[in-house]
């Protein structure tokens, strides 16, 4: 363990609610008491408060297949009914359910019921394309409201949906509809994304057309938002215009109620062995969790808080956080199409300042970006309405807490450091704001009806003051059911290393201190951070190497003051290219090509061409050497190495 992660450790600085903002929370100590006294009794309770089930459900768990667990599974409900139509049914139709700001400043505030009748409409016309229970659908959009309604509407059907981040390659996006047979492919003409047009339709044409092993097979429709009015072409009786097809369909569509275990979206993420694992997420646990955390951690009062979560809704953080929980909850919310430094630098502070949010949530990886660029830019805002922060993605550092609090939160807004994966479904670990005496870079305690861990190769607790590996040791609501089409990989990667204590376990570690607050230290695989964003080490291996330039190649994470973690990628070139190639500006063309393979988010930061890799006499490339030259550290034992001498020709390579 580094010493700057024994530094971080000793933070001894803790900031209780006041006494006002915990007198009117919405989360009080009893809720830990609740859930401590009967854990499955109070997820039973929460799923009939939060939710309304057309039929409820007798049984709250079933753990009798481990690791298949089956939460209200004799209930059933429809998740969009529960995010709209019970609102407008309870009088709160003119609520304003979604603040949208596109990127160059165009606007629409729509309704709960705006909303549900968008809704009903896209329902009946993907109903027309054939799509019913079980249908999977791919979603590929930028950040407006059409990306909302596409989710609900596929959710309404009983159908599943797999979104597909608006950054990811043709090649990313036909692996993704491939794995999961999809009918039906949703997207844009295009979207804004810093100052210009981002095309989206010509990467699902190319991701449908022969990528070398045929046309893609299962896509029988292309519904097309004209949003960046790009050029694009057209197949006849394939693609459809979303502005004619969904304003035709009748707004009459009833919520049909199916099992709380129907499956409701598959969500890609990266995988070690390159090819990336469809996380799979039923209905009624995920929605209990969903609503219960957003309710809970973000103190949510839904007749006067306007929300804002600035994720993408191509990551989990973007289901949970922009669709669903706020939307169950009957939340008015933000949605942004852009990115925070565009037209300028105080976009997300203006846009605060305009629709006066009041509880903020972004990622540390923004936070330590802001604050390289000053607080002379916030100041200029008035963010006066914030009441509270959070943050999400990665750990957060102390430092980058202690500035978000003082500047953007007035130095006495609480701040909810949540730590939570897309397999988890919803936020596991938090300050409950009205509770928790809150301490910088640490997400402390497990919600009420969690149980979290941390213990050492064995299984057994660690104790407070030691670190090791972090576990979940009983089932919960939100939890992932599965990887889609291949649940011996599921058991494999998540459950197999704790089987015999039946512990969930995905690859981070972690550190109690002398309070048992936990305090997360990252992943210990080769599973990257990147901006809050997981990415798979083969994954970006196997793009550089698919260039006709390289033989070999091995990619480390190295920190980075603005994303967390950095893509460093180091490749061996085919002497067969440099005899007949100059190799000056080809570290560049491999940062493109792994953009345009893989996307944006996993372009190395840097590329470094060198003669060899550092290997086991077994064959294995040892990362952790490669990891010590991109941050610049005195190389660690080579001792195990085939060939000793390569390290310091690689440093002197790198220098």
């Amino acid at each position: 363990m580094s010493s700057q992660i024994d530094h971080l450790l000793d933070e001894t600085r803790s900031f209780p609610p006041s006494a006002d903002f915990a007198a009117s929370a919405v989360a009080k100590p009893e809720l830990y008491e609740r859930a401590a006294a009967d854990r499955e009794g109070f997820w039973g309770e929460q799923a009939r408060e939060l939710l309304h089930w057309h039929k409820p459900f007798t049984n709250v768990l079933d753990w009798s297949a481990p690791p298949f667990a089956k939460w209200f599974d004799d209930g059933e409900l429809n998740v969009a009914y529960n995010c709209l139509d019970r609102h407008v049914e309870a009088g709160n139709g003119d609520r304003v359910a979604l603040l949208w700001e596109g990127e160059p400043g165009d606007e629409r505030r729509i309704t709960y019921a705006e909303l549900t009748d968008e809704v009903k409409r896209v329902a009946n016309v993907l109903a027309g394309y054939g799509v019913g229970h079980g249908d999977r659908v791919a979603i590929y959009l930028p950040m407006i409201p059409e990306a909302v309604a596409s989710m609900l509407a596929v959710a309404r059907l009983g159908a599943i949906h797999s979104v597909v981040f608006g950054g990811f390659s043709a090649d990313s996006l036909r692996s993704r509809i491939d794995d999961a047979g999809a009918k039906v492919v949703i997207t844009a003409d295009g979207g804004y994304r810093k100052g210009r047009v981002s095309a989206l339709k010509p990467a699902v044409d190319q991701a449908l057309s022969d990528r070398g092993d045929g046309e893609q097979q299962t896509v029988e429709h292309v519904l097309v938002v004209k949003r960046g009015e790009n050029e694009v072409d057209w197949v006849e009786g394939r693609d459809h215009w979303w502005h004619e097809a969904v304003p035709a369909a009748s707004a009459d569509h009833e919520a049909q109620a199916f099992p709380a275990e129907n499956p409701l979206f598959i969500l890609y993420t990266s995988g070690t062995t390159g090819k990336p694992k469809g996380i799979l997420h039923t209905s009624g646990g995920y929605l209990t969790q969903a609503a219960y955390t957003h309710r809970n951690v973000f103190d949510l009062k839904p007749e006067s808080d306007v929300f804002w979560c600035t994720a993408d809704i191509g990551w989990v953080t973007g289901h949970s956080y922009v669709t669903y929980g706020p939307l169950a909850n009957g939340a008015t919310q933000v949605l942004y199409e852009g990115t925070p430094d565009t037209p300028h630098p105080g976009r997300w502070w203006e846009i605060i300042q305009k629709y006066g949010v009041t509880i903020f949530y972004t990622a540390p990886t923004a936070i330590r970006s802001f604050m390289k660029t000053g607080r002379a830019v916030p100041q200029k805002f008035d963010l006066s309405s914030i009441r509270l922060l959070g943050s999400v993605g990665e750990p957060i550092n102390p430092e980058a807490w202690m500035w978000y609090r003082e500047v953007i939160g007035a130095g006495e807004t609480p701040i909810v450091d949540t730590w939570w994966q897309t397999e988890t479904g919803a936020i596991m670990v938090s300050a409950l704001p009205g509770v928790t005496a809150a301490k910088p870079g640490s997400a402390q305690v497990p919600l009420p009806g969690i149980s979290i861990d941390v213990v050492d190769e064995t299984g057994s607790e660690v104790g407070n003051g030691n670190g090791g590996l972090l576990v979940i040791t009983e089932p919960w609501p939100a939890m992932l059911r599965g990887i889609w089409g291949d649940p011996e990989r599921y058991k494999e990667t998540y459950w197999e290393k704790f089987e015999d204590q039946g512990y969930y376990f995905a690859g981070d570690g972690a550190r109690l201190d002398a309070d048992g607050d936990l305090w997360l230290l990252g992943r210990v695989d080769d599973v990257m951070n990147v901006s809050g964003h997981r990415l798979s080490t083969a994954e970006i291996e196997s793009s550089l190497v698919a260039h006709e330039a390289t033989a070999e190649a091995a990619v480390v994470g190295a920190s980075d003051e603005t994303t967390g973690q950095a893509v460093v990628a180091f490749v061996i070139i085919k002497e067969s290219y440099l005899a007949e190639h100059d190799p000056a500006g080809l570290a560049t063309q491999l940062r493109q090509w792994v953009g345009e393979q893989i996307g944006a988010i996993a372009r190395p930061r840097d590329v470094y061409i060198v003669g060899e890799l550092p290997k086991t006499r077994s064959g294995k490339i040892m990362r952790r050497l490669l990891r010590d030259v991109a941050e610049g550290r005195e190389v660690g034992d080579t001792t195990t190495l085939a060939d000793t001498a390569v390290m310091s020709i690689i440093s002197a390579q790198v220098k």
